[in-house]
């Protein structure tokens, strides 16, 4: 199927299928479980900088460029639908991550965060984990959503572009969680699905995001926006500090500029 085939389907599908390929190398990192038992804290370091860098970049390039474009032929000032969006999807993280019940990687269970619960400590891990992929999810989703008003390929490769990012970030983000889950005590087996089921949320979000695009479309431009700021929250409360932990922090520092690079390239050379 070509190019121009893939614009005659369903954006929300194309969301779908995206999100699953993103959820499926997810699924392959955390395979790396039955591999390895533990993980090198350098290169977990290097891999969490990697993922912060693909965010940071997906975050400007797919999403907030784009929604000041599309401000500026929709005759908006271009600059408040990205500020106004960037600033909700960051409240709206924060909102999740003060409810939510998880507990990060390496804590003590008394230094769980958002609601306190009676839960087990694994089922808080995997929370943790899955707030990561939330603003994944409806990144994607948003992107592909953007083509039920733009069916043009320029839409579609940037689309592309992003979910290829993300199933790049993905790929050590699945290792991250696995092997880690693996030092805590867990078999080879429960640990690779709690590192996969991490990423389940994805293609929900992803779903949720091309349809509530679609049939509002003009929030366009503050659903892209929406979208950065929610995965730039995650990558300044989560993903750096975890990958500056150690004192190898110049390992996690290239690992973020070879991943902004990578999604530049991504970006620039497909969209």
């Amino acid at each position: 199927m070509n190019l121009e085939s893939l614009l005659k389907v369903n954006p929300v599908l194309l969301a779908l299928f995206a999100a699953l390929f993103t959820w499926a190398v997810t699924a392959m990192g955390a395979a790396m479980v039955f591999f390895f038992k533990k993980i090198n804290k350098k290169v977990l370091n290097s891999m969490l900088g990697f993922a912060a860098g693909v965010m940071i970049a997906a975050s400007f390039w797919s999403l907030l460029n784009p929604a000041i474009v599309m401000s500026e032929e929709m005759g908006v000032t271009p600059w408040i639908p990205a500020v106004v969006g960037f600033l909700a999807g960051g409240a709206f993280l924060y909102g999740i991550d003060r409810i939510l019940p998880h507990l990060h990687m390496g804590l003590k269970i008394d230094k769980a965060e958002g609601i306190k619960t009676n839960w087990q400590r694994s089922v808080l891990l995997v929370l943790a984990i899955t707030l990561h992929n939330i603003p994944e999810g409806l990144a994607v989703g948003v992107a592909f959503g953007v083509l039920a008003s733009n069916p043009e390929i320029g839409a579609l490769t940037g689309a592309v572009a992003l979910a290829l990012g993300i199933g790049l970030q993905n790929f050590p983000e699945g290792a991250a969680v696995s092997i880690p889950l693996r030092r805590e005590g867990f078999s080879r087996l429960k640990a690779f699905n709690y590192g996969q089921l991490s990423g389940a949320v994805e293609p929900i979000a992803a779903v949720i995001g091309a349809y509530l695009v679609i049939i509002m479309q003009p929030i366009l431009p503050y659903a892209l926006s929406f979208a950065a700021g929610a995965m730039i929250f995650v990558v300044v409360e989560e993903l750096i500090p975890e990958s500056q932990t150690g004192h190898e922090t110049d390992l996690s520092t290239i690992g973020a500029m070879l991943g902004f690079a990578t999604m530049m390239l991504l970006d620039v050379a497909l969209g």
